[in-house]
């Protein structure tokens, strides 16, 4: 019998919006918009696109951003259930994220338990954010992905586990693609529907808990 391990994405399926498109179209100038565009249409990295569109925004406004997401930022309704429902089931819970860790981590703060968060970091020594990349792409994956999730589901997942990805955007693709089963919302679940990967559409935590439950009664 498999043991179950959840890859979790954060903006736009932990929070009901994307953080990082908040924050551009309430700090960046307009020119963040074609940059973002090469991105979904995958004809630049995300690594590099994003890399371009925190640059257009002043360091100086890092506490106006955290201001702004706090206000702002809702949680996907039923993800602190969820979170106790892994636990109970002791199945580990790994949030993996294409977001920065100066919101990623106290917008997540107040709930748990979560076993890790991997995201990425912002900079903002220079005029300009700069983000870091702690978590790149290993030599099975040349996607310039930023926070590669394919290359940390491979570091912590093993023969005998059953992986389920939890996500909503182009940075959650080339996780879907290695999984065992994909819960998928938005931009994912077409991009899914394209490539032909099998995945299950969810809209809230509830929903995710009563399709593990379902399935995972069968691994």
């Amino acid at each position: 019998m498999k043991k179950p391990i959840i890859f979790c994405d954060f903006d736009g399926t932990v929070t009901d919006n994307d953080n990082i498109i908040s924050l551009m179209k309430q700090f960046a100038p307009p020119e963040w918009v074609p940059i973002k565009d090469r991105v979904l249409n995958q004809t630049i990295t995300i690594q590099d696109g994003v890399s371009r569109m925190f640059s257009l925004i002043e360091s100086d406004k890092k506490k106006e951003m955290i201001h702004f997401l706090k206000k702002t930022a809702a949680i996907r309704e039923g993800f602190q259930e969820f979170l106790e429902f892994a636990e109970n089931r002791s199945i580990p819970f790994y949030i993996v994220s294409g977001g920065m860790d100066f919101f990623v981590e106290p917008l997540l703060d107040p709930y748990g338990p979560i076993k890790e968060i991997y995201c990425n970091q912002a900079s903002f020594k220079g005029e300009f954010v700069e983000i870091k990349w702690p978590y790149p792409c290993d030599k099975e994956c040349q996607n310039g992905c930023g926070c590669c999730k394919p290359t940390i589901i491979r570091s912590l997942s093993r023969e005998e586990h059953f992986t389920i990805v939890i996500g909503d955007s182009i940075t959650d693709l080339e996780a879907a693609k290695q999984a065992d089963l994909v819960l998928a919302r938005d931009f994912l679940s077409k991009a899914c529907e394209k490539q032909g990967i099998r995945y299950i559409p969810f809209e809230t935590f509830f929903d995710c808990r009563a399709i593990l439950e379902q399935n995972l009664e069968v691994v």
